[in-house]
Order: C-alpha cells, then sequence, then structure tokens
C-alpha cells in the first residue's frame, strides 16, 4: 500500500491495472487488486452451493413479480425475494446424484404469510387444456374472507415457463376453470395456489396442488 503524495497526478480513485486507489481518513492511498478467480475455481461445496442457488433464482426470477410482493415481510436489507430464495434453498432443493440438483416442487414455497390459505385445494385436468381448481370455502375462519382472492401458479419444467393467474377467483367461489396456452399442450405442469387479502396487504402460506398433464 502507498500513498500518492501531491503533485501533478493528484489522488484518485477506482482500479488502473493492478492498483486499486482509494482515501481514507483524507488520505489518497494505494493498494494492490486482489486477483480474480478462475471461472470454476472454489471447493466441491462452494460450486454446489452455486448451483444451487443459480437453480432456484433460475425458477424464481420469472416470478418476482409473485415472490417480491407476497413473500413474507421484508426483514432488514433482506427483501422478500431474498426471503424466497433463502426458504427454497433450504427446504425445497435436493441433490440428485452424482453431481447435480433439482426443486421437490411439493416443498416448494411461493407465498408466505398470515392469511388462512386454501383448504382442501385440488387441480382436475379437463378437456382443451382447461384446469379446474376446487377448494372448501373455508370463508369466515380466522382472517379468511369470502372476497379474498385466489392465486394460482403453474410452471411447466419442460418448457420452464410459468403461468399466473391474478387473480384466478374468489375464495368464496370454491372453484375455477383456468385455460392454458396452446404451447402447454401435452406437457406435465406443477400447480401451486393461494390467497390474497382484497386490498392486497396480506398473503397466506402457498399451497402446492400437485402435477398434472395437460390435454
Amino acid at each position: 500500500m502507498g500513498k500518492i503524495p501531491d503533485g501533478i497526478f493528484g489522488g484518485f480513485s477506482g482500479r488502473v491495472g493492478r492498483v486499486v486507489g482509494y482515501q481514507w481518513r483524507g488520505e489518497d492511498l494505494l493498494r494492490r487488486a486482489p486477483r480474480k478467480r478462475p471461472k470454476g475455481s472454489g471447493t466441491e461445496k462452494q460450486l454446489k452451493q452455486r448451483d444451487k442457488f443459480a437453480m432456484v433464482m433460475g425458477f424464481l426470477t420469472p416470478i418476482q413479480d409473485v415472490v417480491g410482493v407476497y413473500f413474507g415481510n421484508k426483514y432488514k436489507s433482506k427483501s422478500r425475494f431474498n426471503l424466497a430464495m433463502s426458504y427454497n434453498l433450504t427446504n425445497a432443493v435436493v441433490e440428485v446424484p452424482p453431481s447435480s440438483f433439482a426443486l421437490d416442487f411439493p416443498r416448494v414455497l411461493l407465498t408466505k404469510g398470515g392469511l388462512r390459505g386454501m383448504e382442501s385445494g385440488a387441480v382436475v385436468v379437463q378437456p382443451g387444456r382447461i384446469l379446474e381448481v376446487n377448494w372448501v370455502d373455508n370463508s369466515g375462519q380466522g382472517s379468511a374472507a369470502a372476497d379474498d382472492l385466489v392465486l394460482v401458479i403453474v410452471y411447466s419444467p419442460v418448457q420452464e415457463l410459468f403461468q399466473v393467474y391474478d387473480p384466478a377467483a374468489l375464495r368464496g367461489e370454491a372453484t375455477v376453470q383456468l385455460t392454458l396456452p396452446t404451447y402447454f399442450s401435452g406437457d406435465e405442469v406443477q400447480v401451486w395456489a393461494s390467497m390474497i387479502s382484497a386490498d392486497r396487504k396480506v398473503a397466506a402460506m402457498s399451497s402446492y396442488l400437485g402435477s398434472a398433464i395437460v390435454s
């Protein structure tokens, strides 16, 4: 580390070659820039963690408008999206031997909150790319209200595509039929549902409804 004397060059900040200039306690200083790690470097554990992180990030990013709004409450510097990342990294990733990872879809959580969730949710495939979602109307139980919004999220692992229905229906309706796009035809899809308060301020824990083959 070397000081930069006053003179024609003056002080500078930032990186020039292998040198970084910065200020500390009012003095202009130099230090050697750290070497960049070669791509793929790190211990086996570190590489595995990077692979897991990249997989979960790639899965959640397309629906950040959902998890970034309805997943818990912001905590200090952690956004709702960060909280969703952390939860699913810890709870919804399984190792597939010898060296890869996969999402355990029944354990994936996409919304999280104190609202009463969907009771006895189920999904049935109907001809014409229709998903029929049914549940028990539990309005009046705890915080549940008949006008709570039903959020349905459909995911095609083969295409890595989501279809979000927000809102799909109201809690009090107890059933809804949703038509999927044509490009979902023949795909096996994963389905989640949740409840959102009418003012969209509170969400429920999402429920995994299962998989279905679109016909």
